[in-house]
C-alpha cells in the first residue's frame, strides 16, 4: 500500500490490521502522523546508515556507509565515514568528521559500517558491524582518532545499537548502557527474534562485564546472564527482526524502537515498525506498522532524541530512504486525544 501527503495511521483500521504487527496497541501512542512526503529533508546523497547520538557539545554525531557523506564530500567513497549533525529541522546541515584511525573502504559486508553511536560522559562510542561479528571503539576527541577494542561480540549481535537518552546520556534510568541486535551473527539475515545485552557505564569497554537479558522473572523484573549462550528473546517477529535504532522519548516516558522490515531494497521501498514500552526489556507495544511505507525506510532508522519536543510529541526520523541522509518530521497522538 503506497500513501501519499499527512499519514495517520491506527491499529484499529482494517487495512492496517492485515499487516499483522507483532505486538498489541500501545496503550499510550494511538499512531504518528507524518509530515507530507514532499517535506522530507535529504542531504548526503549516496551515503546510508545514520546511526546517531546527541553530544557533550549539543551536536548530533553520526556515521554513513558507502558513500561521500555531506557537501562538500570527502574524496574516497567510504565503507565508514563520520559526521556530525547541527541544527534543528528543517534548518540542518552535516558537517564531515575526518578520521584516518576510523574510516574503511568496502562496500557492502567488505567493509565494517557503524550500527550504533552513544556519547557518555565525553566520549563518543561506536559499534561497527561486519567485523566479525560487532567490535566496539571509542573517540575522546568528537570522532577524529578512535580505539578499537581487542575483542568483538562473536556470537550473535550481529548488528548491535546503543539505547540513547539525553544530552551526553543525560536522563538515563540507571547505571548502565543497553545494547540491542537482532539475533544473527550478520548484519543481512534477518532473525526471529531481538535480543538484548547491558553494561556498566564505567565497563562498556570491558567484554567480561557483559551481561545478557534471558527472561522476565514471575514478578516482570529482567534475569541477567553473565554468557551469551543464555541469551533470550527481548523481541519477538519470526523472520521480521532486522536493523533497528532506539531511544527514549523523556517527554511521553517511552522506549521508542524503530525497526525495519527485511526485503527488497528498503532504500527504495518497503516496510517500518515502531514499537514502545516503559522498559528497556518491554512489555513492547506498537506505535506504527506497515509493510509499505510511502517512502523507502531505508536500512535503519532512529528518532534521535534532540529533535524530540519536550512534551514528547513532536518527533524527527532518520533514515536512510532515498540513499540519503533522510530526515521527516511526525506526531505522535496519544491515546484518548
Amino acid at each position: 500500500m503506497r500513501m501519499t501527503g499527512s499519514l495517520v495511521w491506527c491499529l484499529a483500521s482494517t487495512a492496517m490490521a492485515a499487516a499483522k504487527p507483532p505486538y498489541p496497541p500501545s496503550p499510550v501512542i494511538k499512531g504518528i502522523e507524518w509530515a507530507p512526503a514532499n517535506t522530507i529533508l535529504r542531504l548526503a546523497k549516496g551515503s546510508d546508515n545514520w546511526p546517531m547520538t546527541w553530544a557533550d557539545d549539543d551536536a548530533l554525531y553520526t556515521a554513513y556507509g558507502d558513500g561521500h557523506g555531506f557537501v562538500p564530500v570527502v574524496p574516497k567513497k567510504l565503507s565508514l565515514g563520520f559526521a556530525k549533525v547541527l541544527g534543528t529541522p528543517p534548518d540542518v546541515h552535516g558537517v564531515n568528521v575526518l578520521s584516518p584511525t576510523g574510516e574503511t573502504l568496502g562496500d557492502g559486508a567488505r567493509g565494517r559500517k557503524a550500527s550504533g553511536m552513544l556519547m557518555l560522559d565525553g566520549v563518543l562510542y561506536m559499534w561497527a558491524r561486519n567485523a566479525g561479528n560487532a567490535q566496539l571503539a571509542w573517540s575522546r576527541d568528537h570522532g577524529k582518532t578512535w580505539t578499537w577494542a581487542d575483542w568483538k561480540l562473536s556470537t550473535s549481535f550481529g548488528c548491535p545499537t546503543f539505547l540513547n537518552f539525553g544530552k551526553d546520556y543525560a536522563g538515563a534510568r540507571d547505571k548502565y548502557v543497553y545494547i540491542y541486535s537482532h539475533d544473527s551473527e550478520s548484519a543481512y539475515k534477518p532473525a526471529d527474534r531481538m535480543v538484548l545485552a547491558r553494561v556498566l557505564k564505567e565497563k562498556l569497554a570491558e567484554r567480561s562485564a557483559y551481561e545478557f537479558f534471558q527472561k522476565l522473572d514471575a514478578g516482570g523484573k529482567p534475569v541477567w546472564s553473565s554468557e551469551v549462550r543464555e541469551r533470550g528473546a527481548v523481541f519477538e517477529h519470526p523472520g521480521r527482526c532486522y536493523r533497528s535504532g532506539i531511544t527514549y522519548n523523556a517527554g511521553l516516558k517511552r522506549y521508542l524502537w524503530c525497526h525495519t522490515l527485511p526485503g527488497g531494497d528498503t532504500r527504495f521501498k518497503g516496510g517500518l515498525g515502531i514499537y514502545d514500552a516503559p522498559e528497556p526489556w518491554g512489555p513492547w507495544t506498537t506505535v506504527f506498522f506497515t509493510e509499505e511505507w510511502d517512502v523507502g525506510p531505508g536500512e535503519t532508522s532512529s528518532l534521535p532524541t534532540k529533535w524530540m519536543s519536550a512534551d514528547g510529541k513532536t518527533v524527527h526520523l532518520v533514515f536512510s530512504g532515498d540513499d540519503c541522509f533522510s530526515v521527516r518530521r511526525g506526531t505522535l497522538i496519544r491515546v484518548g486525544h
